[in-house]
């Protein structure tokens, strides 16, 4: 499952698509969700684009979202705090 409840926290599993001309949410392939972004995969821009990326898109704190494995690798896990998985869904319009 590309999102599940885990205590409190929300986990996330995404592949995030750096350098991309059009940032947005793509399909889900291989029990991840596509995040496309503009920033650079170097430096970790790419992860402080998809922590503001999410936070914008599910009116959520940054302080809330962070990455809890694949900082370095495109496959990333994402906790959420105060969020629902059918939330996380619903503001993708993907059903669950």
């Amino acid at each position: 499952m590309w999102v599940s409840q885990k205590g409190v926290s929300v986990v996330l599993s995404c592949r995030v698509q750096p350098n991309s001309s059009k940032q947005g949410i793509g399909e889900i392939k291989n029990n991840a969700l596509i995040i496309r972004l503009n920033a650079p995969a170097v430096e970790g821009k790419a992860n402080d684009a998809l922590i503001r990326f999410l936070s914008k898109r599910l009116g959520i704190a940054k302080s809330r979202i962070s990455i809890i494995q694949g900082e370095r690798n495109r496959n990333k896990l994402v906790s959420l705090e105060g969020v629902s998985p059918e939330e996380i869904a619903g503001c993708f319009g993907i059903n669950l």
